[in-house]
């Protein structure tokens, strides 16, 4: 969380330089995207080498890193961030944004490269075994989703119309996984479901000032004791499921574990 949420800033700042030569949303947003991708490669590689709470180390330093960097680049507006952006963000360009996102998404989840991921999440010596090549899937997944983050970051720079390295306190990584671990990981239904309960309960929630940011580390608390596979934990809506049926009938399960016959296998 930590690393999405600092390619996200660097995303925001690219897009914000590329809006000063063509206020045009969709190139602004993908320019901002690859610029997030490009630096998920980077905290990609040597973060192969570690997993788990040592992974999360990593991408923590990578983030007070990028931080540390656009607050002394003077030309960025440093520690002051930087005013005047267009407002390019509407509520079409997010719809259009999240439905383009879920539709790429469940595609990945459901084909080869997405069962080849999910063999990984649950044991990666295991998937290996299986001949699925672990290593250049973490990479694209490390991709993938800082593409997308990249996409966000440039979402909400161009809705706020300034961006300032302070913002992406560590408050902002605690708002993530309590919005994926409310929904329910390893599904999209419960990602998207997770975000819009959050979302809705801090704008209920403000009457109580800054007490209400307690509620998002109190929930992530009381859902790691109480229910840990969250709301839908590894379930999905019908709509997020492949159209075509088991052989066997039914609605089709979640991906499984890759096999042998993984096309992504290196050689």
């Amino acid at each position: 969380m930590p690393k999405m949420k600092s390619v996200a800033q660097l995303a925001e700042y690219r897009a914000k330089l590329q809006a000063r030569r063509d206020p045009n949303q969709p190139q602004v947003l993908v320019c901002g995207g690859a610029a997030a991708a490009l630096a998920g490669l980077l905290v990609a590689y040597p973060s192969f080498r570690t997993r788990g709470d040592y992974l999360a180390i990593v991408t923590l330093a990578f983030n007070m890193i990028v931080k540390s960097v656009l607050e002394n680049i003077s030309s960025l507006g440093g520690p002051r961030g930087y005013l005047g952006m267009p407002r390019l963000t509407t509520l079409f360009w997010v719809a259009a944004w999240v439905i383009l996102t879920l539709w790429i998404l469940r595609n990945l989840v459901y084909s080869n490269f997405g069962r080849g991921i999910t063999a990984i999440r649950e044991d990666e010596v295991a998937a290996n075994l299986t001949s699925v090549d672990t290593r250049r899937l973490k990479l694209y997944a490390f991709l993938i989703s800082a593409f997308f983050a990249g996409v966000a970051g440039g979402l909400y720079a161009h809705l706020l119309q300034f961006i300032n390295p302070r913002s992406f306190s560590i408050l902002k990584s605690t708002d993530m996984l309590v919005m994926v671990y409310l929904g329910g990981v390893g599904s999209l239904t419960g990602s998207l479901l997770g975000a819009a309960i959050f979302t809705v309960l801090l704008e209920v929630l403000r009457p109580l000032g800054i007490w209400r940011w307690v509620v998002g580390p109190l929930m992530l608390v009381l859902l790691m004791i109480y229910r840990p596979q969250g709301l839908m934990g590894f379930k999905e809506a019908g709509l997020f499921k492949p159209a075509t049926p088991n052989p066997g009938g039914g609605s089709p399960g979640p991906p499984a574990p890759a096999t042998s016959a993984n096309p992504w296998r290196g050689h």
